[in-house]
């Protein structure tokens, strides 16, 4: 199982980090050891002192494919979730100064937080979803699938363009704006359309 991520892929988002728009998807990828998964606490890295939050919707592949027409791609995944992609932000920023690759901002063990999945076809619309982040009871994120730059069909066939998709394969399809800091103590609680998903404490 491999995680790819998304970047930039809400307008107001790549304004905040003062980034372009970009013009097609932006990729990264997360190893395994990066999951953390059935609501267990986050605890805070050593190296960083600036972790981030990130609130996505993820999609779940449901079977191998690679060169996947968008027309088809819609086939190869059934189920979607919520995560945060954790990011330490003071890496990162060190990072792109220095035109380096992202990884230990991004890759690091527990940066892949994912909620349980939930079957597409519950929901009427997958470019009608609400979806928000609240931090010890304040909201700090809340977005909408209709804002997406690329949409989940867009981001899978351009991923099998160079990347083969296998079954159990996450896809973290990029954050809303109101992206900020966590601290020790935090207790996150994310919804997709009013249905809580996500429910952790950060130590």
């Amino acid at each position: 199982m491999k995680i790819i991520a998304i970047g930039r892929n809400y307008a107001a988002h790549a304004k905040e980090l003062n980034n372009e728009i970009p013009t097609k998807p932006v990729i990264f990828l997360k190893p395994d050891t990066a999951v953390l998964k059935d609501n267990k606490p986050f605890y805070m890295p050593d190296f960083s002192s600036d972790i981030h939050y990130e609130l996505e919707i993820v999609l779940k592949i449901c079977k191998e494919g690679k060169h996947i027409s968008e027309k088809f791609a819609s086939g190869y995944y059934d189920e979607i979730g919520l995560g945060i992609d954790f990011t330490a932000r003071d890496i990162q920023t060190e990072h792109k100064q220095k035109g380096l690759p992202w990884e230990l901002a991004k890759a690091f063990d527990h940066s892949a937080v994912i909620s349980n999945f939930l079957p597409k076809n519950k929901f009427k619309d997958l470019y009608d979803l609400n979806f928000e982040l609240d931090i010890n009871g304040e909201k700090r994120q809340k977005g909408h699938t209709a804002n997406l730059l690329f949409s989940f069909e867009k981001i899978i066939a351009f991923v099998s363009q160079y990347i083969t998709l296998k079954k159990g394969d996450l896809i973290f399809t990029g954050t809303p704006e109101g992206v900020g800091q966590i601290n020790i103590g935090d207790h996150l609680t994310a919804h997709l359309e009013g249905t809580e998903l996500l429910n952790f404490h950060i130590k």
